[in-house]
């Protein structure tokens, strides 16, 4: 197993923020880790597991042993009287993914077309969009223990899945007597355990996912009441690529901040001062509302701290123009925070990692 030295970032944070790894290691295997054990690769550096860098700002040169993952495979593994089983590598593409099990004839992913990263950091983030999550479809993964070597597996439970988050965003004691967290693992895996596969649970009577404005619009433009999963694959990317920039061209990592959840009362107060305030009721009784539009209405859309911007379609979407530093894109964000809380209240949450 060959560990590289001073290797150039760039290319692996959809940010494309400058910096290098002091030591970055590529993994393909479950094999690839044991060796790196067995040479102590990372001793007392630490180590950071790196997917498809698409959910990350880099500050500056990275000194713990980066793990690049790299493992492969797509298959159906099996079924049940409901569900087709897939199981994909954690280093696949998870768009690719999403379009393959299209193609195979496995719905049920489409509505999480084009999200930027890899199928191993999905779970990661719990990511999701337009009305489905991934815990939605999930299944269980295999993920091995960093220190250990032991390969084991979680069900949905185990993995603690929330708004934009999982057992693996946190390294600390996880309260397993909240109700929230019945079941889940005692202690977070942060940096403790890398996700080898994902299996996911597809439905073979599929429905469409719905509701959100911008499918509406949609399915008024085509004419169409009952789309396929096709047509939904293809719609959702049509959107997504009219609102938000190709990370190939403008350096980004999607969405900046969560949408925050605010109670009734406080969503009301909101109202009551600014009444297009986008939100969204919640079964539990709270309201989500929309980061971009809290956002948007401080001004910030199009606005830049040095070479970091606010992209101009979507002011949830951090932008590097040209050179950005990751301390740029920190300070545009914090100036953003500031602004939100000094108008509405409400403190916006990161979504990336920040390195």
């Amino acid at each position: 197993m060959l560990v590289e030295k001073n290797v150039p970032l760039q290319a692996f944070n959809s940010f494309g923020v400058v910096a290098k790894a002091h030591a970055l290691a590529r993994i393909a295997s479950e094999d690839d880790v044991i060796a790196l054990m067995a040479a102590s690769a990372w001793g007392e550096g630490g180590l950071f597991v790196l997917g498809g860098g698409s959910n990350i700002v880099l500050t500056g040169d990275v000194k713990p042993l980066v793990l690049k993952v790299e493992i492969k495979g797509r298959a159906l593994v099996d079924e049940s009287p409901k569900h087709f089983i897939v199981e994909a590598g954690a280093g696949e593409n998870w768009h690719d993914f999403v379009a393959w099990t299209l193609a195979q004839g496995y719905p049920g992913l489409e509505n999480m077309a084009l999200i930027p990263g890899t199928v191993g950091a999905a779970p990661v983030q719990n990511v999701g969009a337009y009305g489905v999550e991934l815990q939605d479809r999930f299944e269980s993964l295999d993920a091995m223990d960093l220190y250990t070597g032991q390969v084991f597996t979680l069900n949905a439970a185990q993995c603690a899945f929330g708004y934009r988050d999982s057992v693996f965003k946190h390294g600390g004691p996880i309260d397993t007597n909240s109700p929230a967290n019945a079941g889940h693992l005692a202690l977070g895996l942060k940096n403790r355990a890398l996700i080898l596969r994902v299996r996911f649970a597809l439905p073979k009577v599929w429905k469409p996912v719905l509701g959100y404005a911008d499918i509406e619009k949609k399915m008024l433009e085509h004419g169409c009441d009952a789309p396929t999963a096709q047509q939904l694959f293809d719609w959702v990317c049509e959107v997504r690529q009219a609102k938000l920039p190709d990370p190939k061209r403008i350096g980004n990592a999607g969405s900046f901040f969560k949408n925050p959840t605010v109670s009734a009362e406080q969503c009301a107060d909101i109202i009551a001062r600014d009444p297009k305030v986008v939100h969204y009721r919640l079964t539990d009784g709270s309201v989500k509302l929309a980061a971009g539009w809290l956002i948007d209405s401080c001004g910030w859309r199009g606005k830049s701290v040095g070479q970091a911007g606010v992209y101009e379609k979507q002011a949830l979407v951090l932008v590097n123009r040209g050179g950005a530093t990751g301390g740029e894109v920190m300070t545009l964000a914090k100036s953003i925070q500031t602004s939100v809380y000094e108008r509405f209240g409400i403190m916006l949450e990161p979504e990336p990692v920040v390195l």
